[in-house]
């Protein structure tokens, strides 16, 4: 994910200092992993003395949860549009699967961290980012389950057909980079077929 695509996760109303903690957090996690990465490091990265990160952020941690909320965040908002846009189920599924997949292979980076640190978060800022988890998986488990009332899905297993449609998007983060063959497009466009497929339409 380039600098300015993440950046745009925290474009809202924050100090510039914040914001560029929040930059320099996401390529420090990205590279070294959470608990490699010191504040110092995070600090130095962002141009500022680890004392000025105390300003904005208690710990890195905090750092942590703010990335992780604000994409999974994200995430939710990208899924129920796609899952609102038609009446037609495979139409709605389609779409949802083609944008979740580009936004996990556009945003790799983001797309890591807060998938694969989860274990790192603080308790009370795991519940925070599990019940947007949930959320997520349920808007995609109501359009299949549309999809089967309408005859259109033939999946026994509404709740593990959403997870397998997410964990197929969500893996993307992992090996996706701007040396891929495919560009995020043409990847959610083929991860679209596949899912249709998958799931009997």
């Amino acid at each position: 994910m380039t600098s300015q695509q993440h950046a745009d996760l925290w474009s809202g109303e924050r100090p510039e200092a914040a914001r560029r903690l929040l930059l320099a957090a996401v390529e420090s996690f990205a590279t070294r992993g959470f608990h490699a990465t010191t504040t110092r490091d995070i600090a130095t990265a962002a141009g500022m003395s680890p004392a000025a990160l105390y300003i904005h952020y208690p710990s890195k941690a905090a750092l942590l949860a703010e990335i992780s909320r604000q994409g999974h965040a994200a995430t939710l908002a990208l899924v129920e549009e796609a899952a609102a846009h038609s009446a037609d189920p495979l139409e709605r599924m389609r779409r949802l699967v083609e944008e979740f997949t580009a936004w996990h292979a556009r945003g790799h980076t983001v797309g890591r961290i807060v998938n694969y640190e989860l274990r790192a978060l603080p308790a009370e800022d795991f519940e925070v980012v599990a019940e947007l988890r949930r959320r997520i998986e349920d808007t995609v488990k109501q359009v299949i389950e549309d999809g089967v009332a309408a005859g259109v899905f033939h999946t026994p297993e509404t709740r593990t057909a959403a997870r397998a449609v997410t964990s197929l998007g969500i893996d993307v983060a992992r090996w996706y980079n701007e040396r891929s063959s495919e560009t995020p497009q043409q990847l959610g466009e083929r991860y679209g077929v596949l899912v249709l497929r998958m799931l009997g339409a």
